[in-house]
């Protein structure tokens, strides 16, 4: 596979480019300057959290090649923060400069049917299903997929994009609402728990994960990541294990997340993967010798990867916009006390830079560090009691 590597290293004083300007962008920016260099930022949002902080914002579409020509002129290496950045305009900046990840691995993590099938045969198990591109597909799907779960192919995230379904007149209402778009049927599966695992891999096929993240979700959207994750060493060897084979049989080059489903038995199925640093990996900005969003400046400056060494155990909170409203019933967003959140000594707040709370908008996390994973998780208990997070 021809690529572009940046040999020699790029050095501080060198732009790097980045596709997108949410939070994930916003958090690059920072660690990529901490190494030295500087940033342009391309997205169509005139007040982003990511262009906010950038050395330059390019304010036009991701596919609009004037924006493409000058990113390509300036920088020397261009990432993604992500998935649903059009894989075409990777590919075309991949003609000239350093794209990671390549628009091929972008292509396979946007569409769930092509990622489905990617990852079983890598030989990880998936959850059973059944390809939905009509409504005679569900009326002729197993009747062992129900209850299920109905799930837009593409540009579903948190929980958008998805439905239960306990049969098929249910799964058929849910493909009208979609609007009738390619989609997954899955059986919905005894779970015990779901983990993530962050992996980064250089231009040289080098490649480390993060330990496993323990995650708990909240109307589809994440909560809380407990790192390391509760479970058995065999459970986290055979998650790690898995992590690496699908980043290696993509040939990926950047930072990845794999998500899993830890049955009731301890087996696992690969629920999804986000070609992209990842919310459950947030806690190794201040809990690991290298945060993932370090890692993605030091692959795509072909700078060797940095330690992914947990220095204390760590519970992620995820800050929804819901917290900025007094109640159900409020109409008019408050900020939230934070000075109660910072007398925890060891909480660490970080805020996106967002302009306007949204319920359900993420606005920012605060991670807690601990001596202990009890001593973490007790804190943050009381910090989501402080903040009125219920669930």
């Amino acid at each position: 596979m021809a690529r572009h590597l940046p040999l020699p290293p790029l050095q501080p004083g060198d732009w790097l480019g980045l596709l997108g300007g949410g939070q994930l962008g916003r958090m690059f920016c920072m660690a990529a300057q901490s190494l030295g260099f500087r940033v342009c930022v391309l997205d169509p949002g005139a007040d982003s959290p990511a262009g906010a902080v950038a050395d330059r914002h390019l304010c036009a579409g991701y596919e609009d090649p004037q924006a493409l020509a000058e990113l390509g002129r300036l920088c020397r290496a261009v990432t993604t923060e992500f998935e649903n950045v059009p894989a075409s305009a990777l590919d075309l900046l991949a003609a000239g400069m350093v794209v990671s990840p390549a628009g091929a691995s972008v292509a396979v993590a946007q569409d769930r049917i092509v990622e489905k099938a990617f990852v079983r045969d890598c030989g990880t198990p998936v959850a059973p299903y059944a390809e939905i591109r009509s409504a005679a597909d569900l009326r002729a799907a197993d009747p062992g997929l129900f209850p299920g779960i109905l799930k837009a192919a593409r540009l579903g995230y948190d929980g958008k994009g998805q439905a239960r379904v306990a049969d098929v007149h249910e799964a058929l209402a849910a493909f009208d609402r979609f609007g009738g778009v390619p989609c997954v049927l899955e059986r919905r599966l005894d779970l015990a728990m779901e983990v993530s695992v962050v992996v980064a891999r250089g231009f040289d096929g080098l490649q480390l994960a993060y330990p496993v993240s323990e995650n708990v979700h909240r109307d589809g959207i994440l909560a809380l990541s407990t790192v390391p994750a509760r479970v058995s060493q065999d459970v986290a060897w055979r998650a790690t294990d898995a992590a690496l084979k699908i980043a290696q049989a993509m040939d990926y080059v950047g930072v990845l997340c794999v998500e899993f489903f830890v049955l009731s038995d301890g087996s696992l199925v690969v629920n999804e993967m986000a070609p992209r640093p990842h919310n459950s990996g947030h806690y190794s900005i201040d809990a690991c010798v290298s945060s993932q969003f370090e890692q993605q400046a030091r692959v795509m400056a072909g700078l060797p990867l940095g330690s992914v060494r947990q220095l204390a155990p760590a519970v992620m909170i995820n800050l929804l916009g819901d917290i900025w409203f007094e109640d159900a019933q409020a109409r008019t967003p408050r900020e939230p006390d934070w000075a109660a959140v910072l007398r925890h000594p060891q909480a660490k707040l970080h805020l996106y830079g967002k302009t306007e709370a949204r319920r359900g908008r993420k606005m920012g996390h605060v991670t807690v560090l601990g001596d202990s994973l009890d001593e973490a998780m007790s804190v943050a208990i009381q910090i989501e009691r402080q903040l009125g997070i219920t669930g």
